[in-house]
């Protein structure tokens, strides 16, 4: 009777460790397999509508990747950015990072509406984000990677979090790296994450003080090569077109490829936050010659700190809800 209730034990085990290996593998309760029986098409459903949308506009893909990345660190990867303003509600589009900046909503609106109709509130709109920032990537020539599913959606949004926790342009290495610690991420995860500047386009506004005002003493960033600061200068005024747009990377602004670093390290980096990578700490530079130098290396760890950064504070369980609009919580 013993060996028998062993042997029993043992198939109950057996049965259950995958399981168990994907909960441990991709944090608490996510796992890639989440949808597989209640919304199998969702993932490819996703797919989809993401490759029509970069299709009709390549820009839209950093566009995507740049709304989970918004969303997660603020209240953790649970939708709350794509929540309008309602009675109760002070949307975190309207914050200082947001503004007149995050885009693709209306990209994540048709995914839901499609996902509503195959398998009603069933999948998560902050799944839907990390599934869409992952095939963004990949649509552009970025690394692949499962991604971790099982999110919920929050019931509010924090418009003083977004304000204060998403690392700004002009930040020092320091905050950036403190801000990314608060969430459990390090400075390998930083470094590797700041290459998804490889494509996309940021404001004049969000640079202007480095071809000016760098330090408040009328001078401009002297860390930024000097042809290149000319060449911005032209369509970056010191007074008016706040939101001209410019190539974060301007070797191969529609490629998620290494040669964002390799600017890096020719000084010719957009943002204040990309080139202190390279003039503030040993260490981050050290990383940003090995991604220069190895592509392959930069794909392995931008993907590993894609799950990682997709794991900060997701609801699970009953916490939360599946939204059925992305826009508003369920009544």
């Amino acid at each position: 009777m013993a060996q028998s209730m062993s042997f029993f034990m043992v198939i109950v085990l057996l049965a259950f460790a995958p399981i168990c290996l994907s909960s441990k593998t991709y944090g608490g309760y996510l796992f890639p397999q989440f949808y597989d029986r209640s919304c199998p098409q969702a993932k490819e459903i996703v797919k989809s509508i993401v490759a029509k949308a970069v299709a009709k506009e390549a820009r839209m893909a950093a566009s995507l990747l740049r709304l989970h990345f918004h969303d997660c660190f603020v209240k953790g990867c649970d939708a709350s950015l794509l929540l309008d303003n309602s009675g109760t509600i002070i949307s975190e589009k309207r914050s200082n990072p947001n503004r007149n900046s995050v885009r693709g909503f209306e990209v994540i609106d048709e995914i839901k509406k499609t996902l509503e109709k195959e398998c009603p509130q069933t999948v998560s709109c902050a799944d839907i984000l990390a599934l869409a920032a992952r095939d963004s990537t990949v649509l552009v020539g970025g690394p692949n990677w499962e991604v971790p599913l099982g999110r919920r959606d929050s019931r509010g949004a924090s418009l003083s979090g977004s304000n204060y926790n998403i690392p700004a342009p002009n930040n020092t290495f320091n905050t950036i790296l403190t801000k990314f610690k608060l969430k459990g991420l390090d400075i390998v995860d930083l470094v590797a994450l700041s290459g998804s500047h490889t494509i996309g386009n940021a404001r004049c506004t969000s640079f202007r003080q480095r071809l000016y005002n760098q330090s408040g003493n009328s001078l401009p960033d002297y860390t930024l090569e000097q042809s290149y600061a000319a060449q911005l200068r032209a369509t970056c005024p010191r007074s008016g077109g706040d939101q001209n747009l410019f190539f974060l990377d301007f070797v191969s602004p529609m490629k998620f490829d290494n040669s964002y670093f390799k600017n890096l390290l020719a000084s010719k980096g957009l943002l204040n936050s990309d080139q202190v990578l390279v003039t503030k700490n040993q260490q981050s530079l050290a990383l940003v010659k090995q991604y220069a130098e190895n592509n392959e290396l930069f794909f392995e760890h931008f993907a590993k700190s894609m799950v990682k950064m997709g794991n900060i504070s997701p609801l699970t369980g009953f916490k939360g809800e599946i939204r059925k609009n992305c826009r508003k919580i369920n009544n």
